[in-house]
């Protein structure tokens, strides 16, 4: 095998490989042979169908079988002898590959840029701290008693948390317009549900009561018509609820999974699942912030078909997002490259610079953070045992957790040389989600 290679721009690379002829004629033949002993065919018997007839028949097919398995085989040995690393799959062009001739065949692809890492003792981070209070508790399970509210019959004036029953009509310049009419619409007051000014027309208002309110809709309303439009609803009140939150009781533990140990048990474990947030959401942050510094810090080159990868990608999960209500075939036009190519390509660079410090330290995967991960992951079923061994038993979902606990070796590996400065926080503080660079 003859291999010679050329950069053609940055990245870009050329290959050009020559295999002699034999190296396919030889393998088409043995396959001809073989299939001449099983083939069956009008007019003769099985096994018996002569080897020339077969190649007529078959022979182009099993050639182009056998010529795409050669140039597999070989691109992966020429790239190892020339001691490159192609990023995505190449581009094949056949010079040559008639019987009989040398094949001949130019493999165009990208390799992997070279990744110089910068100084780590400049990033700079500062770790949230914070515990979970006794208020903190409180306050987490007056938000799950208001995801198991009821609602109660209520004469009395209408407040924002309310849920009314309303019929209306709506004007502009006197006359109703299309979409602007409903009977027994119910509506949460506060819900943010209706246009601006819609709602807060209706606190006060008790059932029965009847009266019109001027709004305005907003300049970017889907209805062409109304956008910036002033308009007039007619609004009547047929019936109005107060949110009635349950109580603290035994039914009320068993929808969250305790069955034993009364409001005691409810309170320990409502702690221990904010503890597990608040020390996951802490270190997303710290995580977070060395990315952003990793990514900033480091100018590399991509190589497009890493960044076309990632769009395909980040384009699948969309598409998932949307319960794969839209095809594939319009997947592109509704949801373009542009898109996600600046999420494209820092996650590609991300990859690399985190791939690099990986490669230059030696650090490797620690089987007891996958083990204490997993083990994390399966505390929050009630089964917990049967989860951990679904994990190790699945060797794709094995592999996710390994990447996590990888990349979090890596970040602590930053760390250590980074400054690192504590601050106090609050559990809300750093529960509330971060916005990434």
């Amino acid at each position: 095998m003859q291999v010679s290679i050329e950069t053609t721009s940055g990245l870009e690379r050329r290959l050009t490989v020559n295999l002699p002829a034999e190296t396919v004629d030889k393998e088409v033949d043995k396959r001809l042979q073989q299939a001449a002993k099983t083939v069956r065919m009008n007019g003769f018997r099985k096994g018996k169908v002569p080897l020339k007839v077969v190649r007529q028949r078959y022979g182009a097919g099993v050639r182009q079988e056998v010529l795409g398995e050669v140039m597999s085989r070989s691109f992966y040995e020429a790239v190892q002898k020339e001691d490159v690393k192609p990023a995505g799959q190449p581009s094949i062009e056949v010079v040559k590959s008639e019987p009989g001739e040398n094949l001949e065949y130019v493999a165009s692809f990208e390799v992997y840029p070279e990744v110089e890492l910068k100084d780590l003792s400049e990033v700079s981070v500062e770790r949230p701290v914070a515990e979970v209070t006794d208020k903190d508790v409180d306050n987490m399970i007056e938000v799950l008693r208001k995801q198991q509210s009821g609602w109660k019959e209520t004469k009395r004036k209408a407040q924002k948390g309310d849920r009314v029953t309303i019929d209306f009509v709506g004007r502009k310049d006197g006359e109703e317009f299309e979409g602007g009419k409903a009977e027994g619409q119910q509506l949460e007051l506060g819900s943010g549900q209706m246009i601006p000014g819609f709602e807060d027309g209706i606190l006060g208002m008790k059932p029965g009561e009847e009266k019109d309110i001027e709004v305005t809709f907003p300049e970017d309303y889907q209805a062409e018509d109304l956008r910036g439009a002033e308009v007039t609803f007619n609004i009547k009140v047929t019936a109005s609820e107060k949110p009635e939150l349950p109580a603290l009781d035994e039914e009320f533990f068993k929808a969250y999974g305790v069955e034993e140990g009364g409001e005691e048990k409810f309170r320990e474990e409502v702690r221990n699942n904010m503890g597990r947030e608040l020390k996951n959401a802490a270190l997303n942050k710290v995580k977070t912030q060395v990315m952003d510094q990793l990514f900033e810090k480091h100018e590399v080159e991509l190589p497009a078909s890493l960044v076309a990868g990632e769009v395909k990608t980040l384009r699948g999960q969309m598409v998932q997002q949307f319960g794969g209500q839209i095809k594939a075939e319009d997947a592109e036009k509704m949801l373009p490259d542009t898109m996600f190519e600046d999420q494209a390509k820092r996650r590609v660079v991300l990859g690399l610079v985190v791939g690099e410090i990986v490669k230059e330290n030696k650090i490797s995967v620690d089987a007891d953070r996958v083990k204490a991960k997993v083990e994390e992951l399966a505390s929050t079923y009630q089964q917990p045992e049967e989860v951990v061994e679904y994990y190790y038993s699945n060797r794709e979902l094995l592999s996710g957790v390994e990447s996590v606990v990888l990349e979090d070796q890596v970040v602590d590996f930053v760390l250590d040389k980074a400054k690192v400065e504590e601050v106090q926080s609050s559990y809300d503080d750093v529960i509330k989600p971060q916005q990434q660079g």
